[in-house]
C-alpha cells in the first residue's frame, strides 16, 4: 500500500518533525514534544543508536513523499546507479515526482492532496492526461491543470490563501494554472529536513 492511513500526529511526534505539514501535527508537536507511547516522556532523544538515527531519516523521507518501502528502495537503487552523489540523486528523483511538483506549485495544500489531484486525472503533462503520482518529470516538461480542475474551489483556495512560491527550478505561468520544469533541482533548492547521507549509510550496510 503506497499511502500511510494511520494517525499522522503519532508519526510526526516519533520523528520530531511535521511530516505532512498539517495544522494538527503542528499542534500535537507543540503540546506533546516527545515521542508517543507509554514511555514517550521518559525517552531521551539524544541517547539513540546510530542505526535508529539512520532509520528515522529514511522514514522521514518515505512518509514525506508518500512511498512504501519497496518504492523507496527502488528509487534508492536507481539513484545509486546514476552518476553523482547518491543521496542527492535520490532527493532529486523524489522532487521530480508529479504529485510533489503539484504540491510545490501550490495546487495541493499537502502532498496527499496533491497526490489525489493527480490520481483523479486533473493534470496534463505536455498536453496529455497523466494520473500516475509517481510519474517523473524532466527538464522542459509542461504541467497544467485541466479545465475542470481550474474551477475547483480547493485549488483556488490553495492558490489564493496559501500563496506558495514555487522553487526556482519550476516556472509557474501568470494565471497559476500551468508550469514548466526549468531544470532539475539541486540540493540547495530542496527544503525537506532530511539528512540523506544517513539514508545512504543505512542502505549501504
Amino acid at each position: 500500500m503506497s499511502r500511510y492511513t494511520g494517525p499522522r500526529s503519532r508519526v510526526s511526534r516519533r520523528l520530531g518533525v511535521n511530516v505532512w505539514g498539517t495544522k494538527g501535527e503542528t499542534v500535537a508537536l507543540e503540546r506533546r514534544p516527545y515521542p508517543p507511547g507509554e514511555h514517550g516522556r521518559s525517552r531521551r532523544r539524544g541517547n539513540v543508536s546510530e542505526y535508529l538515527l539512520q532509520l528515522q531519516e529514511k522514514q522521514k523521507a518515505r512518509y514525506t513523499y508518500g512511498l512504501n518501502e519497496r518504492q523507496f528502495g527502488n528509487i534508492f537503487k536507481e539513484a545509486a546507479r546514476h552518476k553523482g552523489v547518491t543521496g542527492e540523486n535520490m532527493l532529486r528523483f523524489l522532487e521530480l515526482r508529479l504529485d510533489n511538483v503539484v504540491y510545490r506549485l501550490g495546487w495541493g495544500a499537502t502532498r496527499p492532496q496533491a497526490r489525489q489531484l493527480v490520481s483523479h486525472g486533473h493534470l496534463n503533462v505536455n498536453g496529455s492526461r497523466v494520473n500516475i503520482p509517481s510519474y517523473r518529470l524532466r527538464k522542459g516538461d509542461v504541467v497544467a491543470l485541466r479545465d475542470k480542475a481550474r474551477e475547483m474551489i480547493v485549488v483556488g483556495w490553495n492558490l489564493d490563501v496559501l500563496d506558495r512560491t514555487p522553487p526556482a527550478w519550476l516556472g509557474r505561468a501568470d494565471d497559476g494554472f500551468e508550469a514548466t520544469v526549468r531544470d532539475v533541482p539541486v540540493r540547495e533548492q530542496i527544503d525537506v529536513p532530511v539528512r540523506e547521507q544517513l539514508i545512504v549509510e543505512l542502505y549501504s550496510k
